[in-house]
């Protein structure tokens, strides 16, 4: 499932870890548990090994539905979106202006957006494929926004 990063957010990390923790304790539960006792703590255990795979769906769910999720875009303008000098500050308009004069070449408003979401810390392959950009010029933007001399305080 594409996500902006490979790991858990730490409301996630914490529900998928109490979810473990659960079926751990369902196992030692269940072995400690006497032979008459063991169809009824059983049942209990399905029960509560079911309310941890729902957590784990609705963890899963929650990131679908953020990578879904539409962009933020700036105020359309009268030639369409419109980006401030400042938010544009340090686009690196040299190195792609090749990518600019190829064939099958992304728009400058679609630089402009991945440059904008560049310098907010997203990842090349999440911008390549949020934007339907060709994957090295996602990557020569994250690399320009992630370079020393540009101030990310901004």
């Amino acid at each position: 499932m594409p996500t902006t990063r490979p790991y858990p957010r730490p409301g996630e990390a914490a529900a998928l870890l109490a979810v473990l923790g659960l079926l751990v304790l369902e196992e030692i539960a269940l072995g400690m548990a006497e032979e008459k006792d063991r169809p009824v703590i059983g049942g209990i255990l399905i029960g509560a090994s079911g309310t941890g795979l729902l957590v784990v769906g609705a963890v899963l769910f929650s990131r679908w539905l953020d990578a879904r999720r539409p962009l933020p875009l700036p105020p359309a303008g009268p030639d369409g979106r419109e980006y401030s000098a400042r938010a544009l500050e340090g686009f690196p308009m040299e190195a792609v202006r090749p990518l600019l004069l190829a064939g099958n070449a992304p728009q400058l408003g679609q630089l402009y957006s991945a440059w904008m979401l560049a310098r907010a810390g997203r990842a090349a392959p999440w911008i390549a494929r949020r934007l339907a950009i060709p994957l090295d010029a996602a990557r020569l933007l994250v690399d320009a926004a992630r370079s020393p001399g540009l101030d990310q305080h901004r």
